[in-house]
């Protein structure tokens, strides 16, 4: 199989919509290829996007087309109680800005966020094929509801999870970092190094993330990139991609 590009849409929301359309534009002006959209059904609490009829129709053009719609936590929100220890302080509130909803659950409240998702992008006729925590930090509670609710695969940063077997499928993720000027000026150094370095992987993801629509320099890098990638992988979901392995 030709090496493989999963291009994933993450934090999809009714308030984060003007800025996916800033991606999702980019990305009509590279071919419309096939997206992975990471669907928040109820970003940080501010509304169930079933309510977001715009948004749903613009999606349901992009899956006509081929793309999927991925579970992508409930709130996005870390709002349990402090963390416990300076590592997972670290993990919950520096380098995820509070927002590992799913970093910290029993696979009781995994399993209830997941279910309460699920029955909201119900309502919009979705049927995801696969969880994504958010931050991509899951308790091992959450792996467990996980694998009850019989997802096709969930991801980490680094890899594909088979729920069913375990198995792991390398698919390292390039990302950007937009929260000051000194880390989008990092993002386009390590993004050339990255690329560079991931050449020659099976499976490599690509995570769009809102606040990228906010700076046309990152935008710019990531069309650069996108170019790139495209001409030498086939652009794929990530459901096509476990398809393809079974």
């Amino acid at each position: 199989m030709k090496r493989a590009l999963c291009i994933v849409v993450h934090d999809v929301a009714w308030t984060t919509w003007r800025e996916c359309v800033k991606l999702l534009a980019m990305l009509e002006q590279l071919g419309s290829p096939p997206v992975t959209f990471l669907v928040v059904p109820n970003f940080h609490g501010h509304g169930h996007i079933d309510g977001a009829h715009g948004l749903r129709r613009d999606v349901d053009r992009w899956l006509a087309r081929g793309s999927e719609v991925a579970l992508h936590g409930l709130l996005h929100q870390d709002d349990l109680s402090r963390p416990s220890g300076p590592v997972m302080w670290f993990a919950r509130r520096v380098m995820t800005a509070g927002e590992g909803e799913f970093a910290a659950l029993s696979a009781g409240q995994a399993g209830w966020r997941i279910a309460q998702g699920l029955r909201i992008l119900g309502r919009c006729g979705w049927s995801p094929n696969g969880f994504v925590p958010p931050a991509w930090l899951a308790s091992a509670g959450t792996n467990q509801a996980v694998a009850r609710h019989q997802f096709s695969y969930m991801t980490t940063s680094r890899a594909l999870v088979l729920p069913a077997t375990g198995e792991k499928i390398f698919a390292p993720s390039l990302t950007a970092s937009v929260r000051s000027t000194v880390r989008r000026q990092v993002s386009h150094l390590a993004l050339g190094v990255m690329l560079e370095a991931l050449r020659n992987v099976p499976i490599l993801r690509v995570a769009l993330h809102p606040a990228d629509a906010h700076h046309p320099d990152i935008l710019a890098r990531w069309r650069f990139t996108l170019l790139q990638l495209l001409a030498a992988r086939e652009p794929l979901t990530k459901s096509q991609v476990v398809m393809s392995r079974a």
